[in-house]
Formats: C-alpha cells, sequence, structure tokens
C-alpha cells in the first residue's frame, strides 16, 4: 500500500545522508494475510496454523488448533472434498499441499494416544437439544458443549453418524475410525440418545426443559423421477442402497447396473455395485463431465474399478431389462436437450442417484417456520428458524450439500446460538485481505514433490470394502506439512534479517517475529521484495 509524501512524515532524517540507495517516503510493515487455504475451508479451520504446529512436530498443539473449529479430523481427513487444496497457491508451484492426508494422521494419532476434546467455558446453566447425530449435529453438539452448554443430541437412527455412518462406503470411510470420534464427543459430556424419533418439537422442547433447540436431520430422502416403466427390473434409490449395505442387508443387483445420475452419491452407487458382485456397473448422466456435480477424484477412482460412464444420455423408458435411453446435447448455456436419438440398454437393476431431500414435514406444526419447494427449511443470517429459539443447519437448509459444509454449520449454528441464550447477536470477526500467488516471492524451481497416499490394488479393491487409501506415516505427514509456503503470514524464515542492508531489522526471539528500527531503514524495499510469503507491505 503506497504511501503518498502528504499523509505522512519521511521514514528517515534526510540530514544525516545515510543508508543504502535512494531515500524513500515509504517503510515496510509486517502484517498478516489470508491464506486462500484458510479461505476456502468450509469448516473454518485455521489451516496455515495447524500445518505450521505439525511441520514443527508439534502434533498435539496442531490437534488441538484443528479441533477448535473440527472435531472430527480423522473423518474429514478421509471424506472431505478439500477445498482448500483446490484453492492451495502451492498449486501454481508444483501441487498443492496435501492438508487431508496431515489432517487425518492428526486424527488418527490423537484416537491412538487417546487425546481428550477440551472444554473451554464453565457451565452454563443452559440446556439445547439437538435433532440429529450427523455431521452438523455432532459438530453443534460438540461446540455447544465447549462453551459451556448442557447438550443432548436426540437421533432417530439406531447409531449416531447420520450420512456419514449409513451414506458413505466404508471403503472410504470405516467405521471404526468414525465411532471413535463420536465417543470422543460423547467422553466430553455431550450426551446421545439413539433410536430417539422426535415428532413434536415443542413438546419435547418443554419436557426436557431446554433453552433452545437445533434440528440437524440432514437430507437422507432420495429423490425419485417419474420414468414410464412396465414389467420394469429392480428400480431403488441410491440412498437406500448404501444404508442397506452398510447395515448388512445389501440387495442383489445381479450382473448389469445402471446408475442413473452425475453427483458423487451416484459414483459411490457405481463403485458399490462393483463390490456387490456387479460384472457392468454403468452410470448414465444428462450431461458432459465438464458439468457433472461430481468432484473430478470421484469419478476418477470410479473409473479405475471398472465403472463406465455414459454421458451426455438420459433415461426415457424402462420396459422389462431394456432401458430406452436419449442422446442429448448442450445448448450455449451448458443445458442439456433433447436429440430425437434413442438406444437400447439392458440392466438387471436401476439404482437413481438424483439428490436427496430433507424429512422435514414434522417441523410443519412449529409456527414461525418456513420452507423452500423441495422442504428444506428456511432461516436467517443467524441460523434461526421462523420461530424463536428454534435453530436449523446442515443439509436440510438450502445450500451446498456436505460433510464439510455441515460440520462447518454446526459451529456456525452453536455461535448464534451461545450469543442468543445471552441476548446478544453473534458477529463473524472481519478477515484479513485474501492472499494470491502473485503476490509471492519464490524461487523459480522447486524440489519438494508431495508425498502421495497409498491406495489398495485394484485387483483386491472389489472383493470387499477394505479401505482403498491408507493414511501417510509420521515422517511423510510431517514432510507434507513443510510444503506449507506460509502465505500471508510470517514463519521468520530470517530472508528479511539477512537481506537488510541498514541491519534495521530486530529479531524478538523464537515466536514473536521482527521489528523494524525505522531509524535506520531507508525504505530500499528489499525485506519485502525478498519475503517468501508477503508478510511485508510497503
Amino acid at each position: 500500500m503506497a504511501t503518498k509524501p502528504s499523509d505522512m512524515t519521511p521514514v528517515v532524517d534526510l540530514t544525516r545522508g545515510k543508508g543504502a540507495g535512494a531515500l524513500r517516503w515509504r517503510r515496510p510493515l509486517y502484517l498478516d494475510l489470508l491464506p486462500p487455504c484458510n479461505e476456502a475451508c468450509p469448516a473454518g479451520e485455521n489451516v496455515q496454523a495447524w500445518l505450521a504446529l505439525a511441520q514443527a512436530g508439534k502434533y498435539r498443539e496442531a490437534w488441538e488448533v484443528l479441533v477448535r473449529d473440527n472435531p472430527m479430523p480423522a473423518v474429514m481427513g478421509r471424506v472431505c472434498y478439500h477445498p482448500c487444496e483446490s484453492a492451495c497457491n502451492r498449486g501454481e508451484l508444483d501441487a498443492a499441499v496435501g492438508i487431508h492426508a496431515v489432517e487425518r494422521f492428526l486424527g488418527d494419532l490423537a484416537a491412538a494416544e487417546g487425546w481428550p476434546l477440551p472444554v473451554d467455558a464453565a457451565p452454563s446453566g443452559k440446556r439445547v437439544l439437538v435433532i440429529g447425530a450427523g455431521p452438523c449435529g455432532l459438530s453443534a453438539g460438540y461446540h455447544l458443549a465447549r462453551l459451556g452448554h448442557e447438550v443432548e443430541i436426540r437421533e432417530a437412527g439406531p447409531l449416531a453418524g447420520g450420512m456419514t455412518h449409513f451414506g458413505i462406503p466404508a471403503y472410504r470411510l470405516p467405521r471404526a475410525d468414525l465411532m471413535r470420534e463420536i465417543g470422543r464427543i460423547e467422553a466430553m459430556g455431550v450426551k446421545i440418545l439413539t433410536g430417539h424419533k422426535v415428532e413434536d418439537v415443542l413438546a419435547e422442547e418443554r419436557d426436557g426443559r431446554f433453552d433452545a433447540v437445533f434440528v440437524a436431520i440432514g437430507a437422507g430422502i432420495g429423490k425419485h423421477v417419474e420414468i414410464p416403466a412396465r414389467d420394469a427390473v429392480r428400480v431403488l434409490d441410491a440412498v437406500s442402497l448404501l444404508h442397506n449395505v452398510t447395515t448388512g442387508e445389501a440387495p442383489r443387483l445381479g450382473r448389469r447396473v445402471v446408475v442413473y445420475g452425475g453427483g458423487n452419491t451416484a459414483m459411490d452407487a457405481a463403485r458399490t455395485a462393483k463390490r456387490l458382485g456387479a460384472e457392468e456397473a454403468l452410470i448414465v448422466y444428462r450431461r458432459d463431465r465438464a458439468h457433472m456435480p461430481a468432484h473430478a477424484f470421484e469419478a476418477d477412482e470410479a473409473i479405475a474399478e471398472g465403472v463406465k460412464i455414459k454421458w451426455l444420455t438420459t433415461i426415457k423408458e424402462i420396459i422389462g431389462p431394456d432401458l430406452t435411453v436419449e442422446m442429448m446435447e448442450l445448448d450455449a448455456k451448458g443445458r442439456p436437450r433433447p436429440t430425437g436419438k434413442f438406444e437400447t440398454l439392458k440392466a438387471d437393476a436401476i439404482v437413481l442417484a438424483l439428490g436427496q431431500e430433507t424429512a422435514s414435514g414434522f417441523l410443519r406444526q412449529v409456527p414461525g417456520i418456513e420452507f423452500a419447494s423441495d422442504g428444506a427449511v428456511k432461516v436467517g443470517p443467524g441460523m434461526m428458524t421462523g420461530h424463536p429459539g428454534i435453530f436449523a443447519g446442515g443439509d436440510m437448509v438450502p445450500g451446498e450439500q456436505s460433510v464439510t459444509v455441515s460440520v462447518g454449520h454446526g459451529k456456525l449454528a452453536a455461535r448464534h446460538i451461545d450469543a442468543w441464550l445471552g441476548g446478544e447477536r453473534y458477529q463473524r470477526q472481519a478477515k484479513h485481505p485474501l492472499v494470491s500467488f502473485a503476490m509471492l516471492h519464490l524461487p523459480v524451481y522447486s524440489d519438494a514433490d508431495p508425498s502421495l497416499e497409498k491406495t489398495l490394488a485394484l485387483a483386491e479393491r472389489l472383493h470387499g470394502f477394505e479401505e482403498v487409501v491408507s493414511g501417510l506415516g509420521e515422517k511423510e505427514a510431517r514432510y507434507e506439512a513443510k510444503r506449507c509456503l506460509s502465505c500471508g503470514n510470517c514463519f521468520e524464515c530470517d530472508i528479511c534479517y539477512a537481506a537488510c542492508p541498514e541491519d534495521a531489522i530486530q529479531k524478538l526471539g523464537p515466536g514473536r517475529r521482527y521489528r523494524f528500527d525505522y531509524e535506520k531503514c531507508t525504505g530500499c524495499a528489499v525485506c519485502f521484495e525478498e519475503c517468501p510469503c508477503h508478510a511485508i507491505e510497503m
């Protein structure tokens, strides 16, 4: 940020005639900027901070910083689609930092070491009911407990976890790892009551003497579409398929399975069909790969396991084992339109993966609550519904649906509920300006290739639901953390200290960074030009 001469006094005494180079009217300032990984994380993690601790070998401290925002790092390190890595500036240099792999390492290490989740505040005397023990409800319960509130989570299903338990296949998320992190939330005092379906929210709030309610029931109902059918083969939705596989009630799908849809759930359903014995699993999707909602790596993994994808195709009619499909084309705006060209496919079973809806009907008896056309519950900026004291979040409210978003919603809801219980309104703190790759001063070469997680051999994957991706060991995880460029924040590399020609930079000791001596500084900007992470501005 250049400053005009009329806005400030000179940096140096012009009569002294001292200093390297021309005397200038600007001076360097240390500052903190927002790294793109932090900005991109839907759970609001301080990614750069815990990576810095992990690279120093301070793993428990790194985990404690991580769980300030996300209580389930072992889960998130496995199932999050890691938008932090898509935003990582290092991707412009060689390859993004494997943030999810380091997060998983810390989560697994915490489980192995038995590190307990902390509680920060004294008991508040307030009680909060959370409806739904999925990732959003668990996150809200955890954060509310850390704020000192007594929390009870009531879950309709037989086990906690929601869609992480019944919707994500075990080859991506082993159930033991999930249940360990849920158990740690319970150990800090959050009560989870399973097999308890809430049908009258106001009665449960009143009878349980709760001061607030947070509804986080997710979106666990598979969407259907009207397709003309006569003597159709077995048709089921992907959500039910994945749920039944988890509960040990996997259906017989036959030799040829068609999955209709193009999202992540479609990829999981097709990969699951292969593991259930299908010789052919074919995904039919009405748009092309560039417009599919599934993440690219999800599609890549499915294709690697033998799943086929028929792009620009839609199902028009089902007669017995025959599917009439129509070829589509995209218009100028990327929307599919029919071509009038048809083809016949054979299938023993059809799995519909067309998205999910929420079972919010039980809330319609609550005065003030409003709904979107698909049943999603509308909330205000403070995540409260139209009924005072009843909040909602996660997949059941309009917006993006993912585990990471749900965990972030749970944290944010806890902040809003805590403020409301105290008669206040929660306000998010303003963020620092974002630092881009172009702002960094990096060497033109890189000699730090990323650590790659090992994967189960393709020949071994289709014989069961063993976890496909294995995590990093301590050595690899620490190395990967060291690949972080510390974008926008000083990490005490001493480059500015060594580069200053006037000895105008003072070291303040480990963890305390530096100070400029403006009596010596000439404003030459060498420190700014040499700082690799742009933690200095002129």
